[in-house]
Parts: C-alpha cells; structure tokens; sequence
C-alpha cells in the first residue's frame, strides 16, 4: 500500500479541521461586509460584491486544492498545512490593506461598484483562495483506505457545511456585535494557524521545521500588528453599524457634532441650542410638522434616532409624547455620551419601526420616517404595507413626514414613492430647498402625507443659517409621474436602491 493509498488519518480529526475552517471561512465574509462598510456603504451593491469575490475565491481555491489531492496524502497535507498558513497571513493583514489603500483605490475606480470590487479583492479575495484549498485535499485523504468511502465523502460535505452555520451564526451574533472586526480577524488568523500545524502534524513532519517556524513567527507578527497597530475607523462598533463622531465645533459649552454611521452623516447636534437645526432634512422634519399641528402639543413617533437632533428639540419645547425606535442601542448610547441626549424626556425602543407599529395599537399625531441605510430608506419601510400600517397608527387629522434623497437629473425613486405614498393618503408633498437644484446633485426632499394639503406653500427656517423650503408644484409632480410611470413599492418588490441609481453612492 502506498502512502497515497493509506489510511491514516483518523476521521474525528479531519472532520473537526474541516468544520474549522469552513467556520472560520464564513466569519471572514461576514466580517468583510463590516469592514468596508465605512468606506462605501453597506447596500445590497456592496454585498453582491463581497459574495461574488469571496465565492470566486473559493472557487480558485477549490480548483487549486483538487490538484493538491491528487498528490500523496502526506504531501497533500504539508502543502495544505503551508496554506493555511497563507489563510492566516492574508486574514490578519486584510484589515491593514483596507486601512491603507481602500481611499486610494475608491479615487483611482471611477464607478463605485468597481470601487467596491476592486477593496474586496484587495482585502479578503487571497484568504478565500487559502480557505478554499483544504476541503478537497481533506475529503481525499478522509475517503481514501476505507471500506465505505462514500460515507465519509457525504460525512465531510456535511461537515463543511454545518462549520459554514457555525461560523455565520459565532459572525453575526457573538464575535462582531461582542470584539469587533480587527479582533474577529486576528481569532480567524489563530485558528488557520492551529490548523496549519495540524496538517503539517498529519503529513508527518511532527514538529514544525525551520521554514514552517519562520513562518509562524512572521505570523505572529502580522497578527501583533493587526491587533495593535491598526486604527478602527469606528468609534463604536455594533451589530448593526460602524459608528463615529466628528466634532465640526468643539468651543467649550458650544460644541457641535456630527454623527457618521459606515460611510453616511446621520445627523448633526449642538450641545448649547438644541432646538437649533444643522442639516435640512432636520430643518424641514422639525419645522413642517409643528406648522401643521397648530404649534400646539402632539404626540409623536419617529422612525430611526441617529443623533436624536428632532427628537431632542421636540423634548426642549415640551411639544408632547415622543416615542423613537431605534434599533441599534449603540446609536443610542453614542447619543447620550457625544450628543446630548436626555433619554428620560421620552421613550426610546431598540427595535425595528415597523415591528413596533405592528405589535402597538398606539396612535400618534405625527410619523416621523428619518431612517436610512447607506444612502436608502430601508426597502421594508418604503412599501405600500407598510404606509397602510403608518396610515392605521395616525389619529385623524394626523401626518406622516418622510426624510427621502434622490438626484434631480434622475428622480426615478422619488417618482416610484410618491406613488406609492399617494396609494395611501389623499395627499403628498414634496418639500425641499427653495432654490434650483444642480441636476448632479444629492437632493434633500421630505415628504409630507396626510388627509390635507398643508395651509401654507412656503417656510422659512434655520439650518443653521436661514434657509426657505417650499413643495414642488402640483403640476411639476404630475409631469414627473407622467415621465416616469413609476411603480408602486410593495413588500414583494421594492427595488428603491436600484432605482435611485448606483452612481448616487459616490464616494
């Protein structure tokens, strides 16, 4: 019998390894949408692109491994050992590549997806191609000598697949939201490493030699650096979002801060006057429903925190009972701590909007929808279900006020949701600046629905200089749709992001 053909490597043992690093492969992935989140978003562009270039590794990987088992399984097991050893390298460095050429690379890229390709390969396409090779090389020594070798063919399969769960469930759940993602890698980058030395056990070296002992202590270098010398881009990293603050004034008593969350400015407060407005969108969401309620007390519910800045000022004028969901408490925390939040001047819920509007019957007088995922509303809160159950929690007389962005020369999305709001409500306005927009241009918009048109066709705010707003006229509203024939948004399909145009996440 030769060494290719024997069997020698107990079962248990390939099986765990395979487990192992099929877990370890996942966590990667999912780690890699965290991570180049503050650089370009977290849309479903940016996950294509990171499924598709971490799979295209694998692939190679996989490729590559076959060929590897077809050498003796002792063999096949040294050099899967020294790849593995590549996995950890390459997995421990990936957050260091991101660090130092992602900005580069997104100016050099002219269309953001090639941007958003190109920092995915940079990072996380080599330690797919290492991960990739073992699970071959694995299943061949696992089913070569034994008398049932299909069993152990469907055993290791299975196995793979299982450490996949596995590791998605530890990625999501436990290693991101509780260690962050430079630390995830660095625990990914020690674990190909006991793998490594495993393999190079199984093909029968016993301990390492001098090559694989350089190697190792080179990786333990890496690892050092990775762990100790990067810089997060985050200031808090949660389940859901990389969150910082930029202090845009830092005068002692007068200090104004703005909220980033990935990639995207979220909201901007001030410590001294928070009634005061920093963004227009604020502005208009602040002013338009006061104006329509009479300037008197009202309750109100608003979709996503942020900074708070809305919120907070409806608290400081004791407009009425304000409930927020948000659903990321980190947001919440980074609120207190960096934007003055007085979180006992209202209730906060850390749980998805329409979840809330679901399971409580409560009615307000105004919804406020001022939630975004990368530069999009997210889809489950821009359909015609959902505006019916926004419609079912308003007391009559009520308003429904939405934060919405879109680019003039485009406004195909804008189109689709003012159908589909007007699927809903007798009336629909669209509030913006009023001044001409730069066709190119990000535009602000707040939509404003409810059973009435507003009493008044213009106002005038701070924001934090003075600023006009006005709707756009009847007539210009009923060409865009006229142009456009757009869609009405449904939870079978609401393609805002693809309507909105990818080019709109420049970055």
């Amino acid at each position: 019998m030769t060494p290719q053909d024997r069997h020698f490597a107990p079962l248990w043992l390939l099986v765990l390894l395979q487990a192992a690093i099929s877990a370890c492969s996942l966590i990667v992935e999912i780690v890699a949408g965290r991570m180049v989140a503050p650089y370009v978003g977290m849309s479903l562009y940016t996950w294509t692109a990171i499924i598709a270039v971490v799979l295209a590794g694998f692939s190679l990987g996989h490729w590559w491994g076959g060929r590897i088992a077809a050498e003796a399984s002792i063999r096949g097991l040294r050099v899967t050992g020294w790849a593995m050893l590549a996995a950890a390298i390459t997995t421990a460095g990936a957050g260091y590549l991101l660090s130092s050429f992602a900005g580069g690379l997104l100016q050099v890229m002219g269309h953001p997806m090639l941007g958003i390709t190109a920092i995915t390969t940079l990072a996380f396409f080599l330690p797919s191609v290492f991960a990739g090779i073992p699970a071959p090389v694995l299943t061949v020594v696992a089913m070569r000598g034994r008398a049932q070798a299909e069993r152990a063919l469907g055993v290791m399969f299975a196995t793979g697949a299982v450490g996949a769960i596995a590791g998605t469930v530890l990625a999501g759940f436990v290693f991101v939201p509780f260690f962050g993602s430079i630390t995830t890698l660095v625990v990914v980058a020690l674990a190909y490493l006991a793998s490594a030395i495993v393999c190079f056990w199984l093909g029968g070296t016993g301990r390492p030699g001098l090559g694989q002992g350089a190697a190792i202590m080179g990786l333990l270098a890496v690892l050092g650096a990775s762990q100790w010398g990067q810089h997060s881009p985050c200031d808090r990293e949660s389940a859901y979002y990389c969150i910082r603050t930029v202090a845009l004034a830092d005068t002692p008593g007068d200090r104004v801060h703005l909220m980033v969350i990935d990639h995207l400015a979220h909201g901007v407060s001030g410590q001294r006057d928070p009634q005061l407005m920093f963004t227009d969108h604020a502005a208009m969401l602040d002013l338009l429903p006061r104006l329509r309620m009479g300037g008197g007390d009202f309750t109100s519910f608003h979709i996503g925190g942020g900074s708070y800045s809305v919120p907070r000022a409806w608290a400081a004028r004791g407009q009425g009972a304000i409930t927020v969901a948000e659903i990321d408490p980190v947001v919440t925390e980074l609120a207190q701590q960096q934007f003055w939040l007085q979180p006992d001047l209202m209730r906060i819920l850390h749980q998805d909007a329409r979840v809330i509007l679901q399971n409580d019957p409560t009615r307000y007088d105004v919804i406020v929808g001022d939630a975004f995922t990368d530069i999009a509303v997210p889809e489950h809160l821009v359909t015609q279900e959902f505006l019916q159950l926004v419609a079912a929690r308003l007391n009559p007389g009520g308003i429904y006020a939405m934060n919405f962005i879109d680019t003039p020369a485009r406004m195909q999305a804008l189109a689709a949701m003012v159908a589909t709001l007007r699927s809903v409500f007798p009336s629909v306005e669209i509030w913006t600046e009023a001044a001409q927009p730069d066709p190119q241009e990000r535009r602000v918009f707040v939509l404003l629905a409810s059973a009435q048109d507003s009493p008044f066709s213009t106002i005038t705010t701070r924001s934090p200089d003075p600023i006009r707003f006005q709707p756009l006229g009847q007539g210009f509203v009923d060409q865009l749709l006229a142009r456009h024939s757009p869609m009405v948004f449904t939870d079978d399909h609401a393609p805002l992001a693809y309507l909105m145009g990818f080019d709109q996440g420049a970055f």
